[in-house]
């Protein structure tokens, strides 16, 4: 009898342990209290396209009469900018498909293909690699074109 009582017990103390050190479901850390902030329009006009800019702006090269002129930061703090600008649109990728703010299944998948796209600008910038932050820029702007094309927002120039 005291062995019956011995594992009774040893169970229940597992059980309570398990019980108090468990991690919360993921259906309850959805369920996060937060605010939406700004529109659809606002997020494309004051976060997304910010930082995108700040890319596009960062690679390849303009060729004038007077010369040609290579647009890749030339210092750390140069660098540090883009890898900002890049970070911001990446993290900003996830905030596309928020629940309140997710127009459906294809437009999840074009923020998931923005998300990778600066996730590949991001690794460039911190390798200080301006032909890859080329290349991840035209296919941020790939990306966001094919967006614009479905959904009826400003259309990058």
């Amino acid at each position: 009898m005291k062995t019956l009582w011995r594992t009774v017990i040893a169970a229940m103390t597992v059980s309570i342990l398990m019980a108090c050190s468990s991690k919360p479901e993921p259906a309850e850390a959805a369920m996060a209290d937060f605010t939406l902030v700004l529109d659809h329009q606002q997020m494309m006009d004051w976060v997304l396209d910010p930082a995108a800019e700040i890319i596009w702006d960062s690679a390849g090269t303009v060729i004038t009469a007077e010369g040609e002129r290579e647009l890749a930061p030339t210092t750390d703090e140069g660098w540090e900018h883009v890898v900002s600008g890049a970070a911001t649109l990446a993290e900003a990728s996830n905030l596309l498909m928020l629940a309140e703010r997710s127009m459906g299944e294809d437009w999840n998948a074009y923020s998931k293909a923005l998300m990778a796209t600066s996730i590949s600008a991001l690794e460039a910038a911190k390798a200080k690699d301006s032909d890859a932050l080329f290349d991840a820029g035209g296919k941020i702007y790939q990306a966001c074109l094919a967006c614009h094309q479905q959904y009826a927002l400003d259309v990058p120039e």
